[in-house]
């Protein structure tokens, strides 16, 4: 199984957004979402860029805006 990583911060609109997108994909068991802001690396990596979805098989990101067709691209290729 996928393995899916959802990179955002505390109260973001946004990457509610992204995880509807996700659990109407089916992917609800797939992910596991990451706090930016509770490691520095991460929180200079992406700022204000979330929500971010990092792909671990394909090591490989989606950075937001994407709809249920970008995130079913990005399942099946990776890109």
């Amino acid at each position: 199984m996928d393995q899916l990583l959802l990179y955002s911060r505390p109260d973001c609109h946004l990457c509610d957004v992204a995880e509807g997108l996700l659990h109407a994909a089916g992917l609800g068991d797939t992910y596991q979402k990451i706090d930016i802001e509770s490691d520095l690396k991460l929180l200079r990596r992406y700022g204000i860029r979330v929500p971010v979805l990092f792909h671990n098989n394909f090591q490989t990101e989606l950075f937001w805006p994407f709809d249920q067709a970008g995130l079913s691209d990005f399942m099946e290729s990776g890109e």
